[in-house]
């Protein structure tokens, strides 16, 4: 199976030799990468022309993240698509591992993982996990897939148009939202693919878009259910929420012990 991989990337120099790095190392041998680059002026440009052919590079202007994914993904040539943004960075061996999964269970269009949340210096956060994707526990608040650690067909990803050019904060829920509505299949696998990097000058470390974040959401609520939301919904969110808690017991209490001790350890790439 081929895959292909997108970066996309604004001025974050900082970070995108490490994601591009996480991803030409990786130790699956049929890897295609391509990196968009809408018009950085941080020096982020001359890091991705000096990798020369061992990318695609599209640097044109955008309309968005969602829109420069789209323009990734239609120069994309693999079999199977992933992503991370230049701030992230896939841990060895990621892709082989997604590989194998699609190949132990042919029926997923979709396969996710977890992923570790760090600094900006890679100092690890937290663990974040992926869950088992249902329309309504999505709809509630109960279900998210780390869009680093996470790999689908490109089937699947043509069969729904791809990303909404309109959304600018959660297009990667929103994908899996269409797909889900599409019919396809998803699975986890229960180990570590990527890393997740919270830092001020990202959408989430920043919380610049919280409002227009919670539009987005309650429309993708509507999306799923009909319908908008009622001040009743909090009772169904809270048993989601408690759904999933009690569906991974020992989860929740690494999560729990994590986030009272902390994490220790840096993510070397």
């Amino acid at each position: 199976m081929k895959v292909s991989i997108v970066t996309i990337s604004f001025n974050q120099a900082e970070f995108l030799e490490r994601a591009m790095r996480s991803v030409l190392t990786q130790d699956y041998p049929d890897v295609e990468y391509i990196v968009v680059d809408p018009g950085s002026t941080d020096g982020s440009r001359a890091l991705i022309t000096a990798q020369g052919s061992r990318i695609k590079a599209i640097l044109e202007k955008d309309n968005g993240p969602a829109d420069g994914l789209n323009k990734g993904f239609a120069a994309a040539t693999g079999e199977i698509f992933g992503y991370i943004n230049a701030d992230d960075a896939l841990l060895p061996g990621a892709i082989r591992q997604a590989v194998a999964a699609f190949k132990q269970h042919p029926e997923a269009d979709i396969v996710s993982a977890h992923s570790y949340v760090v600094d900006q210096d890679a100092r690890i956060l937290r663990r974040g996990y992926s869950d088992h994707f249902g329309l309504k526990s999505r709809a509630h608040g109960a279900a998210t897939l780390l869009q680093q650690s996470t790999f689908f067909r490109r089937q699947a990803f043509l069969d729904v148009g791809g990303f909404n050019t309109d959304n600018h904060t959660c297009w990667d829920g929103e994908l899996m939202v269409d797909m889900a509505l599409a019919g396809k299949r998803f699975h986890v696998e229960n180990c570590f693919w990527s890393i997740f990097t919270l830092h001020p000058g990202g959408i989430s470390g920043s919380g610049r878009l919280i409002e227009l974040y919670r539009q987005d959401e309650y429309r993708l609520f509507r999306k799923i259910l009909g319908r908008d939301r009622r001040p009743l919904d909090a009772l169904p969110d809270a048993v989601y929420r408690a759904r999933r808690l009690a569906s991974h017991p020992m989860r929740t209490l690494s999560q729990l012990y994590h986030r009272l001790a902390g994490e220790r350890g840096r993510i070397e790439l």
